[in-house]
């Protein structure tokens, strides 16, 4: 079996970012991704599931929230190496608001 540690993926586009402030949908699914990011922008926890229908008791991963709207300071999410998700991404809580980076191969 070969080595695939040292692959590296270079992308050519990314997503125009956009901050988000409904639950549902954060990413369609998208065979063509090379990588993303979702980071929490707001103050509630946010949170994410690799696949429909996130709640509050369904998710895979929990987003704590800032200080403060928009300080920078809300956990983020990312796969840009390795095995990436390429299908739906939905996000549920209390008043998201949220940003998501996807990047494109070349």
């Amino acid at each position: 079996m070969a080595d695939t540690t040292a692959i590296i993926a270079p992308v050519g586009t990314a997503n125009t970012p956009a901050i988000l402030t409904l639950a549902g949908t954060a990413l369609a699914a998208n065979r063509a991704r090379g990588g993303w990011m979702i980071q929490n922008l707001g103050t509630n926890p946010l949170f994410l599931l690799l696949g429909t229908g996130a709640s509050t008791s369904v998710f895979h991963v929990i987003l704590r929230g800032g200080t403060g709207a928009d300080d920078g300071q809300g956990a983020s999410y990312a796969q840009f190496s390795g095995v990436v998700y390429t299908g739906i991404v939905t996000v549920a809580g209390t008043a998201p608001r949220f940003v998501v980076t996807e990047v494109f191969p070349i």
